[in-house]
C-alpha cells in the first residue's frame, strides 16, 4: 500500500472515530489485504493525537476475544492519551457499538525497547518493565459491522482501541506471583458477573507482552519508556450499559472500577 493510501484511509478512519460514526467498509481503492497494510495505516493515527502516545494494546488475546471481532489471532493497536482515565471516571458510551468492558493486566516500560533482527525472549522483555497495573478497557470499531471486515482492516482501525482505565502501579510483589493462574473477576453491577484468569491472554499476561513487543519492534518501530502495553481481556468481555458500574477484581493485586454515564 502506497504511503499516499495509507494516509487517506487513516484520514477516514480518524474522521469517523471523532464524530462518533461508523462506516461498513474502506473505500476500494483504500482496500489492503495484508496485516502490514493494516499497520501501515495505523502508523498515521500517531500524529493526529495532541500528546505522545501513552501506550500499546492487544486484541483479541483468546478465543472468546478472537470469535467477538471475527478474527483467528491477536492483534496489537495504540493507546492515545486522550483516551486513558483514571480508576472512577465516569465515561460516557453514546457512541460506543461495542458496549463491553475488559479486565486487562498492563505492564509500564522502564526503559526504550528498539527494533532488532532477533526476536525478544520474554526474560530480556521483562527487565524492561517498570510496574505491573490493573485495566478496564471499553474498545469500540469504526465500523459497522466489525466482526467480518478482517484482521488487516481491524488493524487499521487501531485493533478497536478507544478508551481505558489505567489504575496506579500495583503494589503487591506481583514478580513473584504466576499472573498465568491469578484470577480475575468481572462484574457489572450484579447482572454480569464473568470469571478468568492471565492465562486467558496468549497464555500467560508475560507472553503476551513479549508478543506485543515482537510484534510492534519487528515493523521497525521503537517502544518508548513510560509507555503501557494492557494485554488483553481476563475475562469474557463483559456487556455494558449506560449508568452501570464496572469492577474488576484481581484478587491481592488489588480492584479497578469505572461509573458508565447514564
Amino acid at each position: 500500500m502506497s504511503k499516499t493510501n495509507a494516509e487517506k484511509a487513516s484520514d477516514l478512519i480518524w474522521q469517523h472515530w471523532q464524530a462518533g460514526t461508523v462506516m461498513d467498509d474502506l473505500p476500494p481503492e483504500l482496500k489492503h489485504a495484508t496485516r502490514a497494510d493494516g499497520y501501515a495505516i495505523q502508523f498515521h493515527l500517531d500524529g493526529r493525537s495532541h500528546q505522545p502516545l501513552a501506550g500499546w494494546k492487544i486484541a483479541a488475546t483468546n478465543v472468546a476475544g478472537q470469535r467477538h471481532i471475527g478474527v483467528d489471532g491477536p492483534l496489537a493497536g495504540r493507546i492515545l492519551a486522550e483516551h486513558v482515565y483514571e480508576p472512577g471516571a465516569v465515561i460516557s458510551i453514546a457512541a460506543n457499538r461495542m458496549r463491553v468492558a475488559e479486565p486487562e493486566f498492563a505492564f509500564k516500560l522502564a526503559g526504550d525497547i528498539p527494533p532488532r533482527d532477533a526476536p525478544y525472549t520474554v526474560t530480556e522483555v521483562l527487565e524492561k518493565v517498570d510496574t505491573l497495573h490493573l485495566v478496564l478497557e471499553l474498545p469500540d470499531s469504526r465500523f459497522a459491522d466489525f466482526a467480518t471486515v478482517g484482521g488487516p482492516t481491524l488493524i487499521a482501525d487501531n485493533a478497536c482501541a478507544n478508551d481505558l482505565v489505567l489504575g496506579p502501579a500495583v503494589e503487591t510483589r506481583w514478580r513473584d506471583i504466576d499472573l498465568a493462574h491469578h484470577n480475575v473477576v468481572g462484574e457489572v453491577d450484579g447482572r454480569h458477573r464473568h470469571e478468568g484468569s492471565g492465562a486467558d491472554v496468549l497464555g500467560a499476561p508475560r507472553q503476551a507482552l513479549t508478543w506485543l513487543v515482537n510484534e510492534v519492534t519487528g515493523h521497525g518501530l521503537i517502544m518508548r519508556a513510560k509507555e503501557f502495553v494492557t494485554t488483553g481481556t481476563a475475562t469474557v468481555p463483559l456487556p455494558i450499559l449506560e449508568g452501570d458500574r464496572v469492577t474488576a477484581d484481581f484478587s491481592k493485586l488489588g480492584t479497578i472500577a469505572v461509573r458508565i454515564a447514564p
